[in-house]
């Protein structure tokens, strides 16, 4: 076993009960037991997922399109919050999803508590090179939370959380948001998660 492997093991077991990577359970073989379970928390988790990522990435896109990255800046400023909230009310009463981070633009997406050492662990992972996993499921006293891991995929990410910010923009984004330590990521790096919080 390498050292990747034992430090993921180290990090995650105590916090994960089931880690996917490639379609493959990272940790050894899926548990039986519950496995109906687990397979329909995926399932909420992934269209939970997938729903907030188009809600956001298309409005995201379509404004980056039509105005640049200071357009797209504001349009999340003034709507990412309201329309997250949207999202989180289609899912019903027992589903909820946000995004979180180590290093926050708004504040309110700031990874606390158990989230915040799921991300911490991550982190670590993906700065000691191990391949990171498509998502994670961990045990709650009341449910499940499903976490996918969100890296900077598209050079576009950059413009707003790179190293070489335009300076009108860099003035445009203190505006906003005053305490900001969303920058300085480069493509690959991991941005945060998207977690969804499953109760039974």
């Amino acid at each position: 076993m390498n050292i990747g492997r034992l430090t993921f093991i180290g990090l995650m077991t105590s916090v994960m009960l089931f880690a996917s990577q490639s379609g493959q359970n990272a940790m050894g073989p899926k548990p039986k037991k519950g496995d109906g379970e687990i397979s329909q928390v995926v399932k909420t988790g992934q269209n939970a997922t997938k729903l907030l990522l188009k809600t956001l990435g298309g409005n995201m896109k379509k404004h980056m399109k039509s105005g640049g990255p200071a357009d797209a800046l504001n349009f999340c400023a003034l709507n990412a919050s309201k329309l997250t909230a949207k999202v989180d009310e289609k899912l019903g009463k027992n589903v909820s999803v946000k995004r979180i981070t180590l290093k926050p633009r708004n504040p309110a997406n700031e990874a606390e508590k158990d989230e915040r050492r799921v991300l911490e662990a991550l982190q670590t992972l993906h700065e000691t090179g191990v391949r990171l996993p498509r998502h994670l499921i961990q045990k709650t006293d009341d449910g499940y939370k499903f976490y996918k891991p969100l890296k900077i995929a598209k050079k576009v990410c950059l413009k707003c959380h790179g190293t070489n910010i335009d300076p009108k923009l860099e003035k445009t984004i203190a505006k906003f948001y005053p305490t900001d330590k969303a920058t300085g990521y480069k493509m690959g790096d991991l941005r945060g998660a998207i977690v969804v919080t499953i109760k039974k």
